[in-house]
């Protein structure tokens, strides 16, 4: 029976005499879980020594930043659509005035889509897609050295964005929906974002189910890493996302949250986006997605406790305030 270990993160407070290093966090514990039994903490030093190594091994560098702290993705979406900003940036002009004031808000890097992702949203023609997301790439990578992320399913689109400017493929179906991907991230040399998605965004949200929410969400996307470096793509330039609300209750969402860490055993980066999710307005009472600013940052603070390294948000400047005042008062500023 597979045993999975999930390292229970810490960073406030003293560090005890052999707590491991996991990026800004420590553990000195460990939760094994198996399909089947119930979980048990354990001594950290009880952990397989392979297993200890992946975990506490320097993340590489992602885009040219260093994962040795926590980084900010801002949304931009170049949508008419989009569940919360859909029709606001999706002209040429006002994304790049948005994009220009996330970066001065502490925005590290851009995430770009053009086509939206929202539960029920339809397929956007690839030739469109081009046309929303190259022009804002190149127009942000005519006045900043950002790095660009392209959100995007499909690799012509995400071939057309790395050719304006972007550095970074972040896709939502994990390579599994354009069998061209995988080749074109690896011809290019660029870090590629696999993210866990049951289903597309038409149907994501018909009654999703799971048998261990958790354990099969890192099942997959160890699969997709596994395929991702046998085409080509070194481990050291793959992030990995859970994929918060895409094929998820509002249980399953709680569910990985808790168990964040338990993906540090891929030995990936890993991507937190939860921004004004649909189960933070239900939690939080906020029922329009603009009014869910609060519930985000507190979700992204919980990320950063888990030792989560980059959070794809809308709120780029509440988010970085609040990210700093974290880190200093664990010590870390």
């Amino acid at each position: 029976m597979t045993a999975y270990y999930r390292p229970i993160l810490q960073m406030f407070g003293p560090k005890p005499a052999g707590a491991l290093a996991l990026g800004w966090c420590w553990f000195d514990r460990v939760e094994v879980l198996q399909r089947g039994a119930p979980a048990k903490v354990t001594p950290a030093g009880d952990t397989p020594a392979e297993i200890l190594a992946t975990l506490t091994a320097k993340r590489a560098d992602i885009a040219g930043l260093s994962m040795d702290t926590p980084r900010i993705m801002g949304i931009l979406n170049v949508t008419p659509d989009s569940f919360s900003d859909g029709g606001l940036f999706n002209a040429p002009k006002a994304a790049l005035a948005h994009a220009l004031d996330m970066i001065g808000a502490g925005a590290d890097i851009i995430d770009i889509g053009g086509e939206s992702t929202r539960p029920g949203a339809q397929t956007v023609d690839n030739a469109d897609e081009i046309n929303r997301t190259a022009p804002v790439i190149a127009a942000i990578r005519a006045g900043s050295n950002v790095p660009i992320s392209i959100d995007t399913r499909k690799a012509d689109v995400a071939l057309a964005a790395l050719n304006a400017g972007a550095t970074l493929v972040n896709d939502v179906a994990a390579m599994s929906y354009d069998a061209e991907m995988a080749a074109m991230t690896a011809k290019s040399g660029a870090p590629i974002c696999l993210m866990h998605a049951s289903g597309d965004p038409e149907t994501m949200q018909n009654d999703p189910k799971y048998d261990n929410v958790l354990l099969d969400v890192y099942d997959f996307l160890a699969a997709r890493v596994a395929e991702a470096e046998a085409a080509g793509i070194p481990r050291d330039l793959i992030v990995i996302d859970p994929g918060i609300g895409f094929g998820k209750t509002l249980e399953h969402n709680l569910t990985l949250l808790r168990g964040l860490s338990l993906f540090h055993g891929l030995g990936c980066p890993i991507l937190l986006g939860a921004s004004r999710k649909r189960f933070i307005g239900t939690i939080g009472q906020a029922p329009e997605a603009r009014d869910r600013t609060a519930g985000s940052v507190a979700v992204a603070l919980h990320g950063i406790a888990q030792g989560v390294q980059i959070l794809r948000v809308h709120d780029t400047f509440e988010t970085s305030q609040a990210m700093r005042l974290q880190l200093a008062m664990a010590g870390q500023r």
